[in-house]
């Protein structure tokens, strides 16, 4: 009888030890995975200069006092290293739509960039 009982106290334990393998979502690494989530995207907004509001409105998802953490602590390391934001880019060139692309004759990094070698005259 108590042979029964160890094995399947055995069992047991080896089956809920598994429950993440099954797919069942654990509450705690869940929330620290939003946390660290939003803590980045403060941090990411703060390093491209974006404004705090500005952060939360792009991010509704994402808790508000995570971005804000995030936001702080990149605040007082690029105050602590003397570290220039970041302005993004991204967001000029998604901002015009494909058919304005697509007439725009301003010079810009494109010119630039080559893949091939220009041949010297």
């Amino acid at each position: 009888m108590m042979i029964r009982s160890a094995a399947l106290a055995l069992v047991i334990a080896t089956t809920l030890s598994a429950c993440e393998q099954v797919g069942i979502p654990d509450p705690v690494k869940e929330a620290a995975r939003a946390q660290a989530e939003g803590e980045a995207i403060g941090s990411a907004c703060r390093h491209a200069g974006r404004a705090l509001e500005d952060c939360f409105t792009l991010n509704p998802r994402a808790s508000k006092a995570d971005i804000f953490t995030g936001w702080r602590n990149m605040n007082d390391y690029m105050i602590e290293n003397k570290i220039d934001i970041v302005p993004p880019t991204l967001g000029e060139a998604a901002a015009t739509s494909p058919a304005e692309a697509a007439t725009d004759t301003s010079p810009r990094e494109t010119e630039s960039f080559s893949p091939r070698p220009r041949p010297r005259s």
